[in-house]
């Protein structure tokens, strides 16, 4: 991509971004409330702007505008993660299943190859962030590769939500071999067009990493933190 063709970000899209990394590292923890003077202040612009991205965040789960009183900060409700999850499950399995019908070329599949690569460096490495930035994409991907622009819309809507969840968990679970083992294989399946095998996979996955997430919610009462 050239120069010319980056758009700089709007005061709105730099608060957005701000407060949703703001919110991920803990520094506006769950159950806090916080004044639009104050975070405007922080993020060094006006009100307004800060005022566009709660309402943004607000409509992503992360956080709830109150008149008055200014945004607090939503909680990880286990809950709340178990309805996300089995919403996320029907719609990544279906992807996937969708991306093996189509049988993407080799070309189109480097960057799910790629994610799956890095999980594998980063777990050798132990960078759990690391690999969950990998985790990351390689959902991103599967979700594009499955060419449904409504499941695209939808799954986008909750990752933030299920992005957060994994940041407050992701270090007290066991090493995430068994996922990497899991993304293998469901590329193995999209690249050999075996839809029914890729769409298994996957749902006993985003089934697993549910019931995982949600206990160490329910274990650590992390949802309250």
């Amino acid at each position: 991509m050239t120069q010319t063709d980056t758009k700089p970000q709007s005061n709105t899209q730099r608060a957005i971004h701000a407060l949703r990394e703001m919110i991920f590292a803990g520094d506006l923890p769950a159950g806090s409330d916080h004044l639009e003077s104050e975070l405007a202040a922080h993020l060094g612009m006006s009100r307004t702007p800060v005022r566009e991205a709660a309402l943004t965040l607000e409509g992503q789960g992360l956080l709830e505008m109150r008149p008055r009183k200014g945004v607090r900060i939503l909680p990880v409700s286990p809950g709340d993660m178990r309805e996300i999850y089995d919403v996320l499950t029907e719609l990544e399995s279906l992807a996937a299943r969708l991306a093996a019908e189509r049988q993407p070329s080799k070309d189109e599949l480097v960057p799910l190859a790629k994610a799956i690569a890095d999980m594998d460096v980063a777990l050798a490495k132990s960078d759990l962030d690391g690999w969950a930035d990998a985790d990351e994409r390689f959902h991103t991907e599967l979700v594009r590769l499955g060419g449904n622009s409504r499941v695209q819309m939808v799954v986008a809507m909750m990752s933030d939500q299920v992005r957060r969840a994994r940041s407050i968990t992701l270090h007290m679970r066991p090493p995430p071999s068994k996922s990497n083992e899991d993304h293998r294989l469901v590329y193995d399946a999209i690249k050999s067009g075996d839809a029914d095998q890729a769409h298994a996979i996957h749902r006993a996955h985003r089934q697993a990493a549910k019931d995982l997430i949600v206990a160490l919610l329910e274990k650590h009462k992390l949802s309250r933190i």
